[in-house]
């Protein structure tokens, strides 16, 4: 079969779809006569959205802004995870010694910690004596209100700033790691004669890192790195440990004050998964294109 050729819809996958349907619904059925439970989906929509009298509009209400958080903390915590990851990265093909030892030290750290741990350390020991010490959410409280919605829209209230910083660094140290790891075998995976070649004609290093190998390297890791940043957005609900206000916490306050435990969490996972999936087929789209582009 050549690569463009389209795949023919068969019978078989006509039955296994229908089976699979078949016992989705069976399952679905069973739940319903088995479990006891009363549905109460009409008290959803308002932890959803809510109508503000004030505003005279309908605003975010909590799962929304959990959802949000959730936004923020995921790119957040990839913009700083990929430049930890590809400077360590670097760090690790280097001819000299330190660097790659301090890129295999971290990478081999952090990789085998537990990722809740990690993010109660940055809690305990970044946030609440580091970050409390420098004085950044009193800073931001004292300024002035174009100050505090500049914080609020980039990052979170003023008033949870630290343990938003600590969240978001966490993960990205976490996350950087693995993203370390990918940008590595990425510029192994160039041929040494790319090396030889920009050496015959007279470039440093770093200009052979800058114009040949790392835009080769680039399409390399795209695959890799799509998924890790999928991960990444995953990876951000442990931080509800440290009741940083997003998607899964938020959905831990709406169950304990409805105990609409079904509801809420379908919700929730819905949530995530419309968030994954769309980043998914955003990264097979940019994929597609670079690989057409070749």
């Amino acid at each position: 079969m050549t690569t463009g050729q389209k795949k023919k819809f068969k019978l078989i996958d006509l039955i296994l779809i229908t089976l699979i349907i078949a016992l989705i619904i069976y399952v679905l059925y069973r739940i319903r006569v088995s479990i006891r439970y009363e549905w109460s989906w009409d008290i959803i929509p308002k932890y959803l959205f809510r109508f503000d009298d004030d505003r005279g509009r309908f605003v975010a209400s909590t799962i929304t802004h959990g959802f949000i958080m959730t936004i923020k903390l995921s790119i957040w915590g990839i913009i700083l995870g990929t430049l930890i990851g590809v400077i360590m990265g670097i760090l690790r093909v280097q001819n000299g010694l330190f660097g790659r030892f301090l890129g295999r030290i971290y990478v081999d750290i952090i990789r085998n910690i537990p990722p809740i741990v990690l993010v109660f350390i940055f809690y305990f020991f970044f946030s609440s004596q580091i970050l409390d010490n420098l004085g950044f959410e009193e800073a931001v409280l004292r300024a002035g209100p174009a100050m505090q919605n500049f914080v609020r829209i980039i990052f979170i209230d003023p008033k949870l700033l630290n343990e938003f910083l600590s969240a978001a660094l966490s993960i990205a140290i976490y996350e950087g790691a693995y993203i370390t790891e990918i940008v590595r075998a990425g510029i192994e995976s160039i041929p040494k004669g790319q090396w030889e070649a920009g050496h015959s004609i007279g470039l440093s290093r770093f200009a052979q890192f800058r114009h040949i190998i790392l835009p080769q390297a680039f399409k390399n890791v795209m695959p890799p790195l799509s998924g890790q940043f999928i991960s990444t957005i995953k990876d951000s609900a442990i931080v509800s440990v440290i009741s940083v206000p997003e998607l899964s916490f938020q959905g831990m306050q709406v169950m304990a004050s409805t105990y609409a435990t079904f509801e809420t969490w379908i919700v929730i996972t819905i949530l995530y998964f419309v968030l994954t999936f769309s980043c998914s087929s955003i990264f097979s789209r940019l994929l597609k294109k670079m690989q057409s582009a070749d």
